[in-house]
């Protein structure tokens, strides 16, 4: 069946279903941070709200449609049957559903994916998580991202950006007059204010707002970049009509998403920050600023490759690199060739050990070997050719936490397996 004509078809039963029934749409894009806040949304939305959305981070232009209407990807993309299954349970949902607000990412891959959704979508919320370096090697430039992602305010009814992450500069790309903000800056109109806080435990936030005033909330998420979360859930809950009580007791139910800032309990008594979905220069940069703020007898930051950043790639890295402290990591490990080229050579010149792997295997056996009790390990990676998730089972207290890890379906694995069976044999030639 052809691609075009899938596509075609899945947006044509999406927009039969919006016209026979009317859930509000709250849509979510940005470079970075995309699920942790659809999630937070969620959870906060759910206090009040049928809710529907889901938990991967289903977002182009073959997934976006299903997620919509609740339908389960094909098993098999290649198969005309099983679209023609996915057609059919769509059409079902048109006939019978009672969902009451949508929440959905919106993700690009290339230039031109995030305004081709409002071809047949209108939402009545869209939120903007951040402009920053991702699929560089399609975007070209940080201006395009800025392009691309604001390109959602032509066709939403309100957008509200995180300001602390969306350099105002950018603001002409955003085509809306009914644009508000979240963030920690004092300029938010949705602000997050963590104030002493211990990182490792549940944190005690206030939300200011334009309709609550201060409204005092707990939140179990881990690290300043996560917990901006909690201010775009406040102002999508409060534009839809939710009272500050709602909000602050539906707050306290987030909690962080599989391989994004995930606290899982290591060997020997270690605690690990499973990391691991994916990786960009900013949210690198964040994740370990929050491992060089938690007090450890040991800290060790893992970190594997960046893809997708084009010519940008040596210079974030080095970035990143440059950002580890040797006066709090005692140990840089990186995964992964760019990250053996650029990174570790900046993390070395700032006085910090480093210890460069082609595999997480490697990766999570030479932590081991080292690995103090009550340390703390920070696991961050990029997806394809990285799959940093694997140095974590090394270093896991109890092997059922596997489960808790992302990309352990027997899809993955066997992508896994076939990648580094391949990384094998040709490190064997080499030799």
């Amino acid at each position: 069946m052809h691609k075009k004509y899938i596509i075609w078809r899945l947006q044509r039963l999406v927009k039969k279903y919006f016209k026979r029934h009317s859930p509000r749409l709250v849509v979510v894009t940005g470079s970075v941070g995309k699920t942790t806040t659809k999630l937070a949304i969620k959870s906060v939305l759910s206090e009040r709200f049928k809710v529907r959305t889901q938990d991967g981070n289903h977002n182009t232009q073959y997934s976006v449609p299903l997620a919509l209407l609740g339908v389960e990807y094909p098993s098999n993309p290649h198969s005309i049957l099983g679209w023609m299954k996915v057609f059919g349970q769509m059409k079902r949902v048109i006939k019978h559903d009672d969902i009451e607000v949508i929440i959905q990412e919106l993700g690009t891959d290339t230039k031109g994916d995030v305004p081709h959704f409002g071809t047949y979508l209108q939402p009545d919320i869209a939120v903007v998580t951040a402009v920053s370096l991702e699929h560089m090697d399609k975007l070209e430039s940080i201006d395009e991202v800025a392009k691309e992602e604001l390109s959602v305010a032509s066709y939403s009814g309100l957008t509200i950006v995180n300001r602390d992450d969306v350099d105002a500069a950018y603001s002409q790309y955003a085509k809306s007059t009914n644009i508000t903000t979240y963030g920690m800056s004092e300029a938010s109109e949705y602000r997050v204010d963590i104030g002493e806080y211990t990182p490792l435990v549940t944190r005690e936030c206030t939300i200011h707002s334009p309709d609550w005033g201060q409204t005092h909330v707990q939140v179990q998420l881990l690290g300043s970049h996560t917990i901006v979360a909690v201010g775009a859930a406040a102002a999508v809950a409060a534009k839809l009509g939710m009272t500050a009580e709602q909000f602050a007791k539906a707050a306290a139910t987030i909690k962080p998403v599989e391989g994004r800032m995930n606290v899982l309990r290591g060997f020997n008594n270690s605690i690990i920050i499973d990391d691991s979905y994916n990786s960009s220069p900013k949210a690198a940069l964040a994740a370990i600023k929050t491992l060089q703020s938690i007090d450890a007898p040991q800290r060790i930051a893992v970190l594997g490759s960046m893809n997708e950043l084009g010519t940008y790639s040596e210079k974030a890295h080095a970035e990143v690199g440059q950002a580890c402290d040797s006066g709090l990591i005692d140990w840089v490990v990186t995964i992964g060739d760019d990250a053996a080229r650029y990174l570790a050579p900046a993390a070395y010149d700032r006085g910090c050990r480093v210890k460069s792997f082609r595999t997480p295997y490697e990766a999570g056996g030479f932590v081991r070997q080292g690995l103090e009790a009550g340390a703390v390990v920070l696991v961050k990676g990029s997806q394809n050719g990285v799959f940093s998730e694997e140095a974590i089972k090394v270093i896991l207290h109890d092997e059922t936490d596997e489960t808790k890890l992302v990309r352990q379906s027997e899809h993955w694995m066997t992508i896994k397996r076939s990648f580094f069976d391949k990384t094998t044999q040709d490190n064997e030639s080499v030799e």
